[in-house]
């Protein structure tokens, strides 16, 4: 039994019919219940919803003070290998791409580490391209222990892994990880990632499962907006949280929603997101799954991430570089995976965070 299953069931499921078919009266319906189904969900997706934002982003600002009180907890990520064996034509990291690959040593990593916690920073996320003879699980569980001696969590978002290997990293300091399924059309993913092992749908779906499995205490995932038809995209990335929800009940499961952003590529997306739509997908996913962590990057400028803070937001990214390194010497970052927009330090985002009168959470968590 796996989150496949799920899928499965949707794969010849009509959207568009579905959508085509969904009233403002059904939209008003979902919007009064204390608990959504999954159709529910869906017809808060639907077209016809966007004409109710100001009702949906309202219940989503009410539920998330319930839950998560007005607090924004930060991180940060850290790449230390921009190293892949994958071709994924929407990535700056592609196997293909002409751009300086870099593979940080345990030293500069200390020194990185040193620099960010300078910042106050609590929360760190380490990332590597998905190379692992470049990157073995001996040097991750490296980075995992020196990061440690810094913050009070360590995350990971690298190639996905075994129970086992997730249980050696939570053992070396790792609490949490983030890992996006990118795109959970098949025959999308197919087209979109054309070599390495990425390529294997099925290996890069269940790796939040081994994690929580493992015994991390959080897993994130999220689907890149843009490869694919997005509403159905983020409806089974709904499914996914509410799934490992209900099946690792002692794991926090946080949803990020990253946009497609520009990168050393040029690829085209097939669909484009605009904000407002944006918007109608994290509010639909508050409203469907109230504990859930939303999770926004910098991908989305400064402007746009200030208005999101009321409706239903709980992580945020500060101060980033998506290059590897770029912390202690920022001369030194290499080639972005893609294109930050929202260039702020930490102090900046979490100045503007109390600005609209909630509060930048630097550390929320420590291991007993």
């Amino acid at each position: 039994m796996s989150f496949f299953t799920t899928v499965e069931q949707y794969q010849n499921f009509s959207f568009t019919d579905f959508f085509a078919r969904t009233t403002d009266a059904q939209v008003e319906r979902a919007l009064s219940k204390d608990q959504l189904s999954t159709a529910d969900f869906l017809t808060l997706l639907s077209p016809a919803a966007a004409e109710h934002l100001e009702a949906m982003a309202q219940k989503a600002h009410r539920l998330t003070v319930q839950y998560f009180g007005r607090t924004i907890q930060l991180f940060i990520p850290l790449y230390v290998s921009n190293f892949c064996a994958n071709q994924c034509v929407y990535c700056g990291f592609n196997r293909k791409n002409n751009i300086v690959r870099r593979k940080l040593t345990l030293e500069e990593i200390e020194r990185e580490a040193q620099a960010i916690a300078s910042s106050g920073m609590q929360h760190i996320l380490f990332l590597t391209g998905e190379a692992q003879q470049l990157t073995p699980m001996d040097y991750m569980l490296d980075v995992a222990r020196c990061l440690k001696r810094y913050f009070a969590s360590v995350a990971i978002e690298v190639y996905p892994l075994e129970v086992e290997e997730y249980r050696q990293l939570q053992e070396a300091g790792v609490d949490s990880m983030t890992l996006f399924q990118e795109c959970y059309d098949q025959e999308v993913y197919r087209r979109v990632h054309q070599a390495g092992k990425k390529m294997d749908y099925h290996f890069r779906l269940n790796a939040p499962e081994r994690a929580a499995r493992a015994g991390l205490r959080s897993v994130n995932i999220g689907a890149l907006l843009g490869l694919a038809e997005p509403r159905s995209e983020f409806f089974l990335t709904g499914l996914h949280a509410r799934y490992l929800e209900d099946t690792f009940l002692d794991t926090e499961v946080a949803v990020s929603l990253p946009r497609f952003n520009e990168c050393e590529s040029d690829y085209k997306p097939d669909f484009l997101v605009d904000d407002r739509t944006f918007v109608q997908f994290l509010t639909a996913l508050r409203i469907f799954l109230p504990r859930v962590g939303i999770t926004v990057s910098t991908r989305e400028n400064a402007a746009f991430r200030d208005r999101l803070l009321p409706l239903g937001v709980t992580r945020y990214s500060a101060g980033s570089h998506t290059g590897v390194g770029g912390y202690a010497r920022a001369e030194e970052e290499s080639t972005p995976q893609f294109e930050i927009t929202d260039n702020r330090g930490v102090a900046e985002v979490a100045a503007a965070i109390g600005a609209h009168g909630y509060q930048a959470v630097y550390k929320d968590w420590d291991a007993i």
